[in-house]
């Protein structure tokens, strides 16, 4: 696994409005992964979830997470990224979700009536596949 930054070209990629799963740890230690919606957003990866998601306390309660970003046009080609959360907070006046909600819907979200958090991902390492293979892998 690579260390950051990334190269342009996965970041190209994580801009996009791609499918991705996120895995949180419960506080047993057990993985979930869920799918979700990301942003690109200067370097560290931006989430959002509705105040009762599970995932949420998870990432409370331990930082460590992945994410796997699967290209639309190509599943082969994915990037998983490992990090942490370094940054949780209301969401308040459901910017953040407008912001996820623009790039994948094309409009503002239309659930209004429940509160919501963001939560920034700092990457830690990340591996590449298919066109963004990272060349330090074995072929």
């Amino acid at each position: 696994m690579s260390k950051p930054p990334l190269p342009d070209e996965a970041v190209a990629m994580l801009e996009k409005a791609n499918p991705a799963v996120i895995t949180t740890l419960r506080r047993d230690g057990q993985p979930v992964s869920t799918a979700t919606w990301y942003l690109w957003d200067g370097g560290r990866v931006m989430v959002n979830m509705d105040e009762g998601r599970k995932r949420l306390q998870h990432m409370r309660d331990d930082s460590r997470v992945t994410l796997t970003v699967l290209d639309e046009s190509s599943w082969y080609t994915h990037i998983s990224i490992v990090g942490r959360v370094a940054e949780i907070r209301e969401d308040e006046g459901l910017a953040d979700i407008d912001r996820l909600a623009r790039q994948y819907l094309g409009q503002q979200y239309p659930q209004r009536d429940r509160r919501r958090f963001s939560a920034w991902i700092e990457i830690d390492r990340w591996h590449g596949w298919g066109t963004l293979k990272d060349n330090t892998q074995p072929g």
